[in-house]
């Protein structure tokens, strides 16, 4: 077990960490932009009279969380030689990988394909094409796969095309779950200790990194994963989903199930109205998956035992959002507006109980692949 610092925080007493292996410290390069990200408290009115959790705010990274697996992906293939002098990166993403991916393009020297689809956000199309980055859109979904599916085998396809293009695959590539540790580190000098984590899953890696390495200061701690309604990662069957960044119609091999103590599934419109509540309340907010792990982060504050600190991650900011989770025109088509969250989230024993379409619990979680993985 690594040394921990037990004192006590308190909003008033949290400061920055110094510069980690991740960045955040002084350079030439964007690179040390990255990383050394704040924590805020997150209290009432948004989680109820004197209950709260600490938010580890990534949307302070350039593009957002990933910015991290990104550097630290192309750094480790270039190190190996997998990566040659400006070959071509080209990989799948829903949006935020491959902010990271442009911004890592760009200090290496590498030209950039993100295979995405007609979800991604206008605004993030734009940014991206304005940073270099190649775009290149899938038509149609898959069909047991679903886009993400669709977007692996373009991939594919543009890998065959140009043998000298790397791709970072980031459901199973090992570096992207190491890329995390500093995440970890950066928490414990922070908080002292983590009692509760709670993150969102799309690929897995900062479940699993942030998650082995905070597990090693604190043994006793217990991790509570997000997904989406409609994503097949822990058992569910695999739907058209609304929310990107979160969620999976594949099994990413870097999902570390073993880490987690319970998962929540959030369906679409309480995430947007929590990110919007957030929004109001704590000012701090962000898209998607921070609207997601928001609300099970705000109910486990209110449900564990006085004392107990939970540190949720909030992946991104709301600004790439603002076509989407808080634009009124989108929202009202899609039904994201009305109805009312409960205060507490339906349970199943098993995800193979029955399929679920709102917030809802299940304390069994076991990798649905099992031994065929």
């Amino acid at each position: 077990m690594r040394h921990l610092d037990t004192a006590v925080l308190t909003p008033a007493t949290l400061t920055r960490p110094g510069p980690t292996a991740s960045g955040g410290g002084t350079g030439r390069s964007l690179a040390a932009a990255v990383g050394r990200t704040p924590v805020v408290w997150i209290g009432e009115p948004f989680t109820g009279t004197d209950r709260g959790f600490w938010a580890k705010l990534e949307g302070f990274n350039p593009g957002g969380i990933k910015d991290r697996p990104a550097l630290h992906m192309v750094a480790r293939a270039r190190e190996r030689g997998e990566l040659r002098p400006g070959a071509r990166i080209v990989e799948s993403t829903s949006g935020t990988l491959g902010l990271g991916l442009a911004l890592a393009g760009q200090i290496h020297g590498h030209p950039v394909t993100v295979v995405t689809d007609p979800g991604l956000e206008p605004d993030v199309h734009r940014l991206l094409t304005a940073q270099g980055t190649t775009v290149d859109l899938v038509a149609e979904p898959h069909p047991t796969g679903g886009w993400q599916e669709a977007r692996r085998l373009r991939v594919a396809e543009l890998l065959a095309a140009d043998p000298t293009a790397w791709c970072p695959d980031q459901y199973a590539n090992p570096d992207n779950v190491a890329a995390y540790e500093p995440l970890a580190e950066e928490l414990i000098a922070q908080l002292g200790r983590v009692d509760v984590l709670v993150a969102s899953v799309g690929t897995g890696g900062h479940s699993a990194g942030v998650s082995r390495v905070l597990r090693e200061y604190c043994p006793e701690l217990r991790v509570i994963g997000v997904d989406t309604t409609g994503s097949t990662i822990f058992g569910q069957p695999a739907r058209t989903r609304l929310m990107r960044g979160l969620g999976s119609s594949i099994h990413p091999r870097n999902v570390a199930y073993e880490q987690f103590a319970e998962v929540h599934w959030v369906a679409a419109p309480e995430a947007v109205r929590a990110c919007r509540a957030l929004a109001r309340s704590a000012y701090a907010s962000g898209g998607w998956s921070v609207g997601a792990v928001a609300l099970v982060a705000a109910w486990a504050a209110r449900t564990e035992p006085p004392g107990t600190r939970i540190a949720a991650i909030f992946p991104d900011g709301p600004h790439r959002y603002l076509s989407t989770v808080y634009h009124d025109d989108y929202c009202r088509p899609h039904g994201l507006l009305a109805g009312e969250t409960a205060e507490h989230p339906d349970e199943i024993a098993d995800p193979a109980e029955r399929e679920v379409t709102r917030w809802t619990r299940c304390r069994t979680v076991t990798d649905p692949l099992g031994t065929a993985r």
